[in-house]
């Protein structure tokens, strides 16, 4: 049903020379804390893609989207922008349950590029996902960890949705194949601020690993009390879900053995990180929120959006499904192509430096898959 209420841009106009594209991001709660990394970087994106004549003959324009609300309510404004003819995609960084709640609403209609890293098993008609998922993020990772740390036994703690739980299900497997266990799960409402329960669970689980799938504040919350509860010395942090922004915020005092994978540092030094680096710094300047893995997805989202409806010629969904698997694109994370609708990537595991990440590794991905 279109909601009369929702107004429309103050751009928007009824001819075809705008493609309007939803951009759903986090700007406010645990995860708006990396929000405005999200918006400038899916920005120098848009600009870049109507620099080399934008898309379909149109001027690609985003329309920003508060992806922090309630998931229904967020599908909701989402889907009226669609019914209102205002945009003809979808993209961004926002959890999975806005993703659950939006993707049975609007895929079937205008393409949509999820962004953020997931629990895994999308498989949405007009679903195109661009970021890590648990079988070749965190399996590699902890095998890592197993081999060269000894980690046996993992803490589990995260945020209570359906991304921390699904992993945590996955990690006892990879767990259990790395010769270990995990010893404890605890799932706490996004907004926590009081980690002492579980910093005593840890102590008595006796874990030497803390598998952590918090977002945002709420991560850089634990990370300060983790420290100040002296857990640091017994035991190490593993996150798929800290970027450079939760860092700084966690400050180096309260960041000491904590890990972190994803496809994409901003201490990466290659040619393809640099020239990001120097795009995002001469448009925004040294005072720009920090660039990190989250951030810099949405520029990736911008992109891949982009790139398919070039390839497909047409703004229909079934048209675009068709020819994604001929889709490629090139950004900070290099040249990139779609397999079963995700975006194949190297990954990376880093580890907490100070105010910046020490990248490591390349993980190995051999038999990965979705």
């Amino acid at each position: 049903m279109v909601r009369h209420d929702l107004p429309a841009p103050e751009w928007f106009t009824a001819d075809d020379s705008v493609l309007g594209v939803a951009l759903v991001f986090p700007m406010q709660g645990p995860a708006g804390i990396f929000g405005p990394t999200c918006e400038l970087c899916a920005r120098l994106a848009a600009e870049e893609v109507n620099r080399d004549g934008g898309v379909l003959g149109r001027e690609l324009r985003l329309v920003p989207v508060d992806g922090s609300g309630a998931p229904r309510e967020v599908a909701g404004h989402v889907e009226a922008l669609v019914d209102l003819g205002v945009v003809q995609g979808v993209t961004g960084w926002h959890i999975s349950s806005v993703r659950r709640a939006l993707a049975p609403r609007i895929a079937h209609r205008v393409p949509y590029v999820y962004t953020a890293l997931y629990e895994g098993g999308e498989d949405t008609a007009g679903v195109f996902l661009t970021s890590e998922t648990p079988r070749d993020q965190l399996r590699p990772a902890m095998d890592l960890l197993a081999h060269e740390r000894g980690v046996r036994r993992w803490f589990v703690v995260g945020n209570d949705y359906v991304w921390p739980r699904r992993t945590a299900r996955a990690a006892r497997g990879y767990a259990h194949a790395s010769g270990g266990t995990v010893a404890d799960e605890v799932y706490l409402p996004l907004g926590t601020h009081d980690f002492e329960p579980v910093l005593r669970g840890i102590e008595r689980s006796d874990a030497d690993g803390v598998l952590m799938l918090l977002v945002g504040s709420d991560a850089v919350r634990f990370n300060r009390a983790f420290a100040a509860h002296g857990l640091h010395a017994r035991c190490l942090r593993l996150s798929t879900l800290m970027d450079e922004n939760m860092l700084v915020a966690s400050g180096p005092a309260a960041t000491e053995d904590l890990y972190s994978t994803a496809g994409f540092f901003a201490s990466l030094a290659n040619r393809d990180t640099l020239d990001f680096h120097g795009q995002y710094a001469a448009r925004y300047g040294v005072e720009a929120p920090a660039l990190g893995s989250l951030g810099e997805s949405c520029y990736e989202g911008v992109l891949l959006l982009s790139a398919l409806l070039r390839r497909a010629g047409t703004l229909d969904v079934s048209a675009i499904g068709a020819a994604a698997g001929a889709v490629s694109y090139e950004g900070p994370r290099g040249l990139l192509h779609l397999r079963d609708s995700h975006v194949r990537q190297r990954i990376y595991l880093a580890r907490a430096d100070g105010l910046d990440f020490d990248v490591l590794t390349e993980l190995d991905l051999r038999g990965a898959h979705p």
